[in-house]
């Protein structure tokens, strides 16, 4: 029986052109029963940009073709970048014209043919057809032409054309109001997009409307549909007595949660002893949802589409609905929950020297906090002594064994960036009172190093067993890229101290703790990041080299993370060897997909996430043009300078128009702006001090000035003081005495 992957591999070697469905079939000599298989497989593959059907019906492979399937990202300037699927030989964009863009709206799944190769390696493309329409819904401004005629400006500038709206189908929208309209018309090469409004936001500046339009710009599913409600609401509230049954019962072991103080969904749970021989038994207590959201159910379908839950700064949109996420799959105290569990037996030098996975049952003792959990390790709070005081040996069980793995994490070399990231607080009217750093205590840090190596265990399990699954994946960052960091690091006196193409992670943290609480730690730290890989899902195991594990997967929240949910049917069928082989080539199949959908949802939901966050910051500082800040350079380009404020972790551009006092040319290799005649330099990483010249609602932008150069400038308009005997014709306009103060001196 023919699988997907060899029909792909038959074809790249027995068929050396484009051919028809028929002629594949004698050429393959597929058998008569196999055919209904095959046919399936070819669209499948079509689907996936694997294979590419043209004209005469015939199929060929993208590659022999020069066509390549990729997501279209389109740029306000009117054009547009591919990223490819199957990456370009110099791993990098196709860059496609305006002319070519033949259509296709930002997001669109495209196939593109490359036309050329420009000098320095750019990549053009023409985009040929579009695969998948990305959004049948535009959210944007609504208003009227001077004709009366109504149309949607998009909010997302990178959608480049205005949506007309015919008369009655406004849906009560009035001029000015944002609003969502669903496309009835795409847009050809001699007509414009046509639609009708479906909801009105309301005013821009709204309480909550934010929100509301970030997500519906990224087409984030909100509501739960009835049939997803209704199977979490049958599923009850309570853990029935029948799936208890066979279960190992863990429910007289003393065992937490320790979350924010905000969560609400809580999905795991440590139990922790010390054994005899010194070694811990570390329980890692997982919610069990594959107990409860079975392949195909319509609770099953949508926690797939969105792929993750996203989490805003007011508000989170869950991968399941509440009933589910907050309830009987929240593993919440004095309450029984099923779980799937992960026991580890730890040595004195962090390596897991024994492992068991479990069905169980645990019933919580405590829903702890990490400031309470913290009150208690680091300043040893005597009231929250008191109150947890059965629980205090457990704690620090918890941070003994901490210490232990993370010290072993940091002799395999894995990377650990202290780079401080950004918490909004925000007041009842949704509005930012303040952006202060986000404190990570020995409470955060215990929970997160529980779950890394839970992680890694599972991962570990499941490729020993062969078993088909989703594994988390950090691909070793390119030759390329790493060349540049190495030079850029050359010139603070740096070096990784290995050869590009023999680079280990313990390198990279070598250098992070050799630059650590000195000045240049932070362009280092930040350029660093921006040369590693992405992170994301895949159905093979690559390691994950910013961990420096060999394998590593998700395993640890299946409430809010769907590749989770995949691992735990994985780690479930592998432990009761319940996959033949059918099934196992059934997962092969799927799991590339199911990889592909989750890692671009994850982007998705950080990119919403992300935006959403600017937009308020930048609301933010709307009253505080004027005002004067430190701030470092966190990114520097041809056209100015990215700068984050110390204070409050805003990040604006400095344009390099402000920058008058001289001509900068922009240093790629250095990562730098230099003036011409000055000399004066300013690097990815320089501390200074900025002022907020403009905060542009629009786009969603602050514009920055850098003190020091604003002064010059200043100085220099200003010029030498005039003598008073400076003749009249002399006077510029703006000396001369304003209307206001002219009638003062006529009324004496």
């Amino acid at each position: 029986m023919f699988s997907r992957d060899q029909v792909l591999e038959l074809m790249r070697e027995r068929v050396h052109h484009p051919a028809g469905m028929r002629e594949l079939l004698q050429i393959l000599k597929v058998p008569r029963e196999e055919r209904t298989s095959f046919k399936r497989h070819v669209k499948n593959l079509v689907s996936s940009g694997d294979l590419i059907q043209i004209r005469g019906h015939r199929f060929g492979l993208p590659e022999k073709m020069d066509l390549y399937v990729g997501r279209l990202q389109t740029h306000p300037g009117g054009y547009g970048f591919v990223t490819p699927e199957r990456p370009l030989d110099n791993g990098g964009d196709i860059y496609i014209s305006g002319p070519y863009l033949n259509e296709a709206m930002h997001g669109d799944r495209v196939v593109v043919r490359i036309e050329r190769v420009k000098e320095g390696g750019r990549v053009e493309g023409r985009i040929i057809r579009i695969l998948e329409r990305s959004n049948a819904s535009i959210v944007g401004r609504y208003d009227r032409d001077e004709n009366g005629m109504g149309y949607v400006a998009p909010f997302d500038r990178r959608v480049l054309m205005d949506i007309f709206v015919p008369p009655g189908q406004e849906g009560g929208a009035s001029p000015r109001e944002m609003v969502v309209v669903e496309l009835t018309r795409w847009p050809t090469a001699t007509r414009g997009a046509i639609g009708h409004v479906t909801q009105v936001l309301g005013d821009i500046d709204a309480p909550g409307v934010d929100t509301e339009i970030i997500i519906r710009k990224y087409g984030i599913p909100d509501e739960h549909s009835r049939d997803a409600v209704a199977e979490a609401v049958r599923l009850g509230t309570q853990v029935a007595e029948r799936d208890t049954r066979g279960r190992s019962d863990f429910r007289g072991l003393p065992t937490v949660t320790i979350d924010g103080e905000h969560a609400r969904d809580f999905d795991d749970a440590i139990t922790i002893e010390k054994l005899a021989n010194g070694n811990y038994w570390l329980g890692v207590h997982i919610a069990d949802v594959s107990h409860y959201v079975q392949e195909g159910s319509a609770l099953d379908r949508e926690a797939y589409e969105r792929g993750t839950s996203v989490y805003f700064p007011e508000r989170a949109v869950h991968m399941f609905p509440t009933e589910l996420a907050t309830g009987l799959c929240s593993l919440n105290p004095h309450v029984d929950r099923l779980v799937q569990s992960c026991f580890m037996e730890v040595d004195r030098r962090g390596q897991v020297v024994r492992h068991e996975f479990h069905d169980g049952v645990i019933n919580s003792d405590e829903r702890m906090t990490y400031t309470a959990v913290n009150g208690i390790l680091t300043d040893r709070d005597p009231a929250l002594m008191k109150q947890y005081a059965p629980l205090v040996p457990m704690f620090e069980q918890m941070r003994e064994l901490f210490q232990i793995l993370n010290d072993a994490r940091r002799r395999r070399g894995s990377i650990d960036f202290d780079l401080k990231e950004p918490e909004v607080i925000i007041d009842e009217g949704g509005v930012v009172e303040a952006i202060i750093a986000l404190q990570r205590n020995v409470a955060h840090r215990l929970i997160e190093e529980f779950m890394l190596l839970a992680n890694e265990t599972v991962a570990s399990y499941l490729e020993a067993q062969s078993a088909p699954a989703l594994y988390r994946i950090h691909e070793e960052p390119d030759i390329l890229k790493v060349a540049k960091f190495e030079e850029f690091i050359s010139g603070f006196g740096y070096s990784l101290a290995a050869p590009v193409n023999a680079l280990r992670p313990r390198h990279f943290q070598k250098l992070l703790e050799k630059i650590h609480g000195k000045p240049e730690e932070k362009p280092i730290a930040f350029l660093m990041l921006r040369t590693m890989q992405k992170a994301r899902y895949a159905p093979e195991n690559l390691g994950h080299f910013g961990l420096a594990a060999s394998s590593y997967t998700h395993f640890t929240s299946p409430i809010r993370r769907y590749p989770d949910l995949v691992v735990h049917r994985a780690l479930r069928a592998a432990r009761h060897e319940s996959l033949n082989e059918e099934a196992r080539e059934e997962w092969r199949e799927e799991l590339p997909e199911v990889a592909r959908h989750t890692s671009e949802m994850e982007r998705r939901a950080d990119d919403a996430e992300r935006e959403l966050l600017q937009w308020k910051k930048v609301k933010f500082m709307a009253d505080k043009v004027g005002d004067e800040f430190d701030g470092y350079v966190t990114g520097v380009a041809a056209f100015g300078l990215f700068i984050e404020l110390v204070e409050h972790f805003v990040e604006g551009l400095v344009h390099v128009s402000t920058m008058a006092d001289d001509y900068y040319r922009f240093v790629e290799s250095a990562h730098t702006l230099r003036g011409e005649n000055t000399h004066k330099t300013y690097r990815l990483g320089d501390k200074v001090k900025v002022q907020v010249v403009r905060v542009n609602m629009e786009v969603r932008q602050i514009d920055l000035g850098l003190v020091e150069i604003l002064e010059r400038v200043r100085e220099g308009e200003r010029g030498p003081r005039r003598s008073r005997a400076q003749p009249k014709f002399e006077r510029t306009r703006k000396q001369r005495p304003g209307r206001r103060e002219r009638k003062k001196r006529r009324h004496g």
